[in-house]
């Protein structure tokens, strides 16, 4: 079940929320989540939940045994934090680790190992996070172990942010599993949040995600280098909205149930280097990986070539984390190449230069790698790119006639402007310079959002009930 479906739309969300406001107080609230969470995931397969309660249970015990341990908290934590990456390594990884001895074994002749196709978990990479990052704090002394099993398994398989995040620190939420405010205020916030997070996955990322997936089903040979910059670019966008979009969601949902999730997106494609640009994309992740891996590798405290490696080090199990194909590899290392590249001393030699082209420089280098991310191959990559840079066959290919129609106009033109802060600046501009200080107006602004949040539902659910196009790219990390 995902957020941008019908069932989830108009049965899930509506019962958890009516059983929700039953519940005046907060550990009900955190059974009824923890339970509600649970049916959510189990939507893809009972075995599933039962691997997720396996580490919810392993991380209560391992923390608690940290805490009442002291003197071998260090084996505790590392037993627990090899477990849940076992299980990560094992359902996420296997067949990836098996397929590349295979293709080594078989240059000796030696006979290839069989190992049946496992089924990944849906957002086990999302969650085995979660997990570790209590861990450490709890480790690390900054939070206390919880005792509470439910408030625990509240924090890891809370249904918003389970299968595509943002991936949230347990320091940063422990407060709010024992005290938040599940008020109108806040329901109504959360709504408007939704309803625009799912205007961004239905009317843009899935209509972009048509032609994206056209051009990247074709052969390279095939088309001209005006489609390949076209398929680049348009995938750039959709993956932006699909999961920026789905993020909102999560935070919408959040904020529904009185949670303040943190914000995953900064306008990343506004970036001026590539290091400013994931400090915009995917936030939380970023922020996972410094504080987790980064800066105990040694940060950048331990002498440059330290510095550079653990750059590598993090940007390589970056890609890895995002999918077991070499493809994410590579990704995530040309922007541990190109973090390093601009450590080296080219990030003064953008700060000297004219802002355009470090914006056209941060864009050229995040779409060419886009490719890596998208394709489902490395020759195919390779091969894209290369056709990109041929500047060879005119324009448009023929096929792309269907795709000139207003509609993909319109949303093409909105995706542009929408990763820009322009939209917020004129809703700024609305609030402070309009609704400030005068009633009437103050009314007006609110009735008009809930108009337009019913409009953009309304839409939506039209998309979906004519069985429109629906991916989502994040859904299989």
């Amino acid at each position: 079940m995902v957020f941008s479906s019908l069932t989830f739309l108009f049965l899930f969300l509506p019962v958890v929320l009516f059983l929700l406001s039953l519940c005046r107080k907060i550990p009900y609230q955190n059974t009824l989540l923890f339970l509600s969470s649970l049916l959510f995931y189990a939507w893809g397969g009972v075995s599933y939940t039962l691997i997720l309660l396996g580490s919810i249970v392993v991380n209560f015990l391992a923390g608690n045994a940290i805490q009442n341990h002291p003197h071998h908290r260090k084996l505790w934590f590392t037993l627990a934090v090899i477990l849940n990456l076992s299980s990560l390594i094992f359902f996420k990884y296997a067949n990836f680790l098996v397929d590349n001895v295979n293709v080594l074994t078989s240059i000796f002749g030696i006979s290839p190992i069989f190992l049946k196709r496992i089924l990944l978990p849906i957002g086990i990479s999302f969650y085995t996070f979660q997990g570790i990052s209590y861990l450490t704090d709890v480790y690390r002394g900054q939070v206390k172990a919880q005792t509470n099993f439910i408030r625990l398994g509240t924090y890891i398989a809370l249904f918003p942010q389970l299968i595509a995040g943002p991936i949230i620190r347990y320091h940063e939420i422990e407060p709010q599993l024992s005290q938040r405010d599940f008020s109108w205020e806040n329901l109504y916030q959360g709504i408007q949040r939704f309803c625009f997070g799912l205007a961004r996955k239905i009317l843009i990322a899935n209509q972009l995600a048509l032609i994206a997936d056209d051009i990247f089903a074709r052969a390279p040979g095939t088309i001209t280098s005006a489609t390949a910059w076209l398929g680049a670019l348009v995938y750039a966008l959709q993956i932006y909205y699909d999961f920026a979009g789905y993020s909102d969601m999560a935070i919408g949902l959040g904020r529904m149930f009185g949670f303040r999730f943190p914000e995953n997106f900064n306008f990343p494609y506004l970036a001026t280097s590539i290091r400013d640009f994931w400090r915009r994309w995917h936030i939380t992740l970023s922020a996972w990986f410094k504080d987790y891996l980064y800066i105990p590798l040694g940060g950048n405290r331990k002498g440059k070539g330290r510095t550079y490696l653990n750059l590598y080090i993090v940007f390589f199990l970056t890609g890895l984390w995002h999918g077991a194909s070499w493809t994410f590899v590579v990704w995530g290392l040309m922007h541990g190449t190109l973090m390093v590249v601009e450590r080296l001393g080219f990030d003064r030699l953008l700060e000297k230069s004219y802002q355009p082209l470090r914006h056209l420089y941060t864009l050229l280098m995040v779409v060419v790698a886009w490719v890596f991310f998208r394709a489902d191959s490395l020759d195919y990559a390779v091969t894209f790119v290369g056709r990109m840079f041929s500047f060879q066959g005119g324009g448009l290919s023929p096929f792309m006639a269907y795709y000139r129609q207003p509609l993909y106009w319109v949303v093409g033109i909105i995706a542009l402007l929408g990763a820009t802060p322009l939209f917020d600046w004129l809703n700024r501009q609305w609030k402070t310079a309009v609704c400030n200080g005068n009633r009437c107006m103050s009314h007006l602004r609110y009735w008009s959002v809930m108009i337009g949040m019913v409009a953009v539902l309304f839409i939506s659910c039209c998309f979906l009930v004519t069985g429109g196009y629906n991916p989502f790219i994040y859904f299989r990390f």
